[in-house]
């Protein structure tokens, strides 16, 4: 008998079918990946397992875990089950941790209700799951709020929590979006490994394709709600019988962008960039501050892509944040053109933001759940572009929805309607719409399909083209940064390890750290999938 069994399973809303008629089976050390595009339901149908669907949905067909019926079991019943046998890493862990309490605290607590561990041998666990995970010092992040965290850092802490009970079933729903290439293969090392040992079913929700044919026996390809094709991993790969299966297949980021014109002017450099953050000590005791960021020197040139990549906590973030003048933490000069920014304070920044816009990493977090997904996108015209009228704001938001191939129709939805994937092409258009020279892109496509990802590629290039901007790219997807970036700065623990031009580093890297970024890539050779 199947430990998961998925018959007849829909999902509705107001406004349209999420999933409809799914059905899947899942047995005992067995892994399924469930792939497909932004949208095609993968979360869907992990939310209706777990019984975590927003009372909005109506949810027909039936989910059998272990024999026991879930849709419409009673809460207390369902809450024995969730976190002791059926443990998720959701999509975006800043929004699924408790703000206000540490991350040692909230991995503990499952243990103390569901094993009956004391408060002690629950904090104790918590530290093994945090090192297991691959988290650095983790007795001192023990005691760190999820905001402390790099985005890399906070999935692992989701994945700790996930684990902590040794469930019988895993779902993980893109568990290693935020993670750089070496912290994925550690954690698909773990994961396998976990399965062996406990005979862990794992349902495995992801975008990337070289990750199912890694971790998955069989695989499931959703498209519009609907399953279009499952099968063994293998014959998915060698012969997929759907236009949906090839399409995936085929859509690794490939090609390079437009060379940098020719005497092309500097439009923002920095030097000597540094960031520091305060120590956490006790009560009569002062620790060493922590070093982000040392010394970083960069220049942009119009038309320009620095590719960043690193480990989570490598300072790749601090970077931008000190780049654009959102970090109060950072030393150093940083310019504009002919404008020292380091000299200006907060009202003399403002008329020259519209010229270096961020896209943050977290899409979700950065988006305001009280404005419609329009007025989010043109919300900067009303500081930035006073002159226009609400009619020519929401066109100006109706032609950014088109550049990031959205729906125009959908910006009148709140940014709960989208999916993860959607919701970092609103934050793209944000930033596109108030026509900048500059755009920092904070992993940008982590939370994206491999269809969606090349489509962004190409509009960014497109963009960058028609506008001459200039990019620092942010990502730890090394295949992303090859398709767009024309050189390649690598961080460790904040300092400079490598740089140089893109092709020549990642083909040829220095350095044994670049190295091993690269071997953990597994990059395909270019101009293949």
């Amino acid at each position: 008998m199947a430990l998961l069994s998925v018959r007849g399973l829909s999902v509705a809303y107001a406004g349209g079918t999420a999933l409809d008629s799914l059905d899947l089976a899942l047995h005992r050390g067995e892994t399924l990946a469930l792939v497909g595009e932004s949208g095609s339901g993968k979360s869907q149908a992990a939310l209706a397992v777990m019984g975590l669907l927003p009372e909005a949905a109506r949810v027909s067909g039936s989910v059998r875990f272990d024999g026991t019926e879930l849709i419409g079991l009673p809460r207390p019943a369902l809450d024995r089950i969730r976190g002791a046998r059926i443990g998720m890493v959701f999509q975006e862990p800043m929004s699924a941790l408790d703000p206000l309490f540490p991350v040692g605290r909230q991995i503990a607590l499952p243990l103390q209700a569901h094993r009956g561990l004391t408060r002690a041998q629950a904090r104790a666990r918590a530290l093994d799951l945090l090192t297991l995970v691959g988290i650095r010092d983790a007795e001192r992040r023990l005691s760190a709020y999820p905001h402390e965290l790099s985005g890399g850092e906070r999935q692992r802490v989701m994945i700790a929590m996930a684990l902590a009970c040794e469930p019988d079933l895993l779902i993980a729903d893109e568990p290693t979006t935020a993670l750089d290439v070496t912290v994925q293969a550690q954690i698909l090392a773990l994961l396998a490994d976990l399965k062996a040992r406990l005979g862990l079913a794992l349902l495995f929700i992801t975008h990337d394709l070289r990750l199912v044919r890694r971790m998955a026996e069989r695989v499931a390809v959703l498209r519009a709600g609907r399953l279009v094709e499952t099968g063994p991993t293998e014959r998915i790969f060698a012969r997929p019988q759907s236009p949906e299966a090839r399409d995936l297949l085929a859509a690794e980021p490939r090609g390079r962008k437009a060379p940098v014109p020719a005497g092309a002017p500097v439009v923002m450099a920095a030097r000597g960039l540094s960031v520091s953050y305060p120590g956490r000590g006790g009560l009569f005791t002062r620790a060493a501050p922590r070093r982000a960021l040392q010394g970083i020197d960069l220049a942009l040139r119009a038309g320009q892509t620095l590719g960043v990549v690193g480990e989570s906590g490598s300072g790749k973030s601090s970077l931008g944040r000190a780049l654009v003048r959102l970090e109060p933490a950072a030393t150093g000069l940083v310019r504009f053109e002919d404008r020292d920014l380091t000299r200006l304070d907060r009202a003399g920044l403002r008329p020259l933001r519209r010229f270096f816009q961020p896209v943050f990493q977290d899409p979700y977090g950065s988006l305001s759940p009280r404005l419609s997904a329009g007025e989010i996108v043109a919300e900067g015209l009303r500081v930035h572009a006073p002159g226009l009228s609400a009619r020519e704001r929401d066109a100006r938001a109706a032609e950014a929805f088109a550049q990031v191939r959205l729906d125009p129709e959908t910006r009148h939805r709140q940014p709960h309607a989208f999916s993860g994937g959607q919701r970092q092409r609103i934050a793209i258009a944000r930033a596109i719409i108030l026509r900048p020279k500059v755009v920092v892109l904070d992993e940008p496509t982590s939370a994206l399909d491999r269809t969606v990802q090349r489509d962004i590629v190409a509009l960014l290039r497109d963009l960058q083209a028609r506008h001459g901007l200039a990019y620092l790219f942010i990502s730890h997807d090394l295949a992303v940064v090859r398709a767009l970036a024309d050189t390649v700065l690598v961080l460790r623990d904040g300092r400079e390890v490598e740089r140089g031009e893109t092709a020549a580093v990642l083909a040829r890297p220095r350095e044994a750290y670049t190295r091993a970024l690269v071997a953990a890539a597994d990059l395909a050779p270019e101009g293949q999938s």
